[in-house]
């Protein structure tokens, strides 16, 4: 039986649609219990005042930032403790569920997103002072103890998820940063063959210059604009694609050869099991690529239909290659799974894609990803149609 995974936008919002709900009955339990039936709050600022306002450090704003709202709601705490075990009657004082599942909640965000270090220590220990100091608002004796000694548990338990979420988002920052990292790699083995043949077209023009300046020199200065223009495409290239020095060969896609590649590629996925076709339009094939973006078309396909592959396996693929204006676009398409193995990547826990960007961001192209209504997957990328240099290899 299929079951489908939630999408991680429905699941940010269940999150903290369950953590409103929790909060908000919170305040009610709070509300139902500490009041007096005579008519009176019993102390009422814990419960209606120092509860919401450290629940609102939970919403999402940039300012002030989490450092700052955090601190604010332990020292708002604190100073309501100590208030309230100046002023009040100690069997009168009282703390609400609001105020310590949001100083509790605080207490992981700020184990976990607060960078420096030494500020979060600072947060932390404050916050946890806080959890733990309540019960002093209802009396000094050993019930005070056993709570704080409770309470101290769940201050434990929260700094240690805030540490495991740490922990996970340090692991996701570097596989993305491996990912990116690998596919400049990618580009930089590419690099020889693109400049190889734009030096190749230069060479073979300066040549010919030097053989028919004397003979009809009329011939000449067009053969050496055509010259600039090739190099200037080439410093082009090396501008895109120069980000680490080449380390060990590599097989990419030679120049003029990019659609044989993809009817390759997608040959050998419909040899392998799948159920692939490629459709090619005349505006397409009419298209002048610069050598590094027909790599990066190459690329595209390939990591599509390794996907598709990997998380859909037994659906239909359909590979469409057009052009329009001056955006050359290249779209896979896969239909709904007879069985999903995971999430496709570019959802939660793929950083394919994350290489794909990284990859046309370096030759001013574009990536978009997504599902599509009837539960397949669509990945569509645009990159730019150069015009050809007269005279540069083929």
């Amino acid at each position: 039986m299929n079951v489908d995974m939630p999408s991680p936008r429905a699941l940010r919002w269940l999150v903290s649609g369950s953590l409103c709900a929790g909060l908000a009955l919170a305040w009610l339990v709070d509300l139902a219990a500490l009041y007096n039936p005579d008519g009176r709050w019993v102390n009422w600022m814990p419960v209606l005042a120092v509860g919401p306002l450290a629940a609102a450090g939970l919403l999402p704003v940039r300012r002030p930032g989490l450092a700052h709202r955090t601190g604010a709601a332990a020292a708002l705490s604190l100073a309501t403790t100590a208030q309230v075990v100046v002023t009040v009657p100690l069997s009168n004082g009282s703390w609400g569920l609001l105020e310590t599942g949001a100083l509790l909640a605080l207490l992981v965000l700020a184990v976990r997103r607060v960078k420096r270090p030494g500020v979060t220590v600072l947060v932390v220990a404050a916050l946890a002072a806080a959890v733990i100091a309540q019960p002093l608002r209802m009396s000094l004796g050993a019930d005070t103890l056993t709570w704080s000694f409770l309470l101290t548990f769940a201050v434990g338990a929260a700094v240690g998820l805030g540490c495991y979420l740490r922990l996970l988002d340090a692991r996701r920052a570097r596989a993305v940063a491996a990912a990116r990292h690998g596919e400049r790699l990618e580009l930089a083995r590419d690099l020889h063959d693109f400049v190889a043949h734009h030096i190749t077209g230069i060479i073979v023009q300066a040549n010919a210059a030097l053989a028919i300046h004397e003979s009809t020199p009329e011939q000449v200065q067009p053969i050496l604009e055509t010259i600039a223009r090739a190099g200037s495409e080439t410093l082009d290239s090396m501008r895109r694609l120069v980000r680490v020095l080449r380390e060990e060969e590599h097989r990419s896609v030679r120049p003029g050869e990019m659609l044989g590649e993809l009817a390759h590629l997608v040959s050998a996925f419909s040899g392998d099991g799948g159920n692939a076709r490629l459709e090619v339009t005349a505006a397409a094939r009419g298209c002048q690529l610069a050598p590094e973006v027909e790599t990066s078309v190459h690329r595209v396909v390939q990591e599509a239909l390794t996907n598709v592959r990997r998380h859909a396996p037994g659906s239909e693929v359909t590979v469409s290659v057009d052009a329009d204006g001056d955006r050359f676009r290249v779209e896979v398409v896969n239909g709904s799974p007879a069985t999903r193995a995971a999430v496709p990547a570019g959802g939660r826990g793929g950083f394919g894609i994350v290489g794909l960007r990284e990859r046309l961001h370096a030759v001013d192209g574009t990536l978009t990803a997504g599902p599509t209504p009837d539960g397949g997957w669509r990945l569509a990328a645009l990159f730019p149609v150069l015009s050809p240099v007269e005279g540069s290899a083929a």
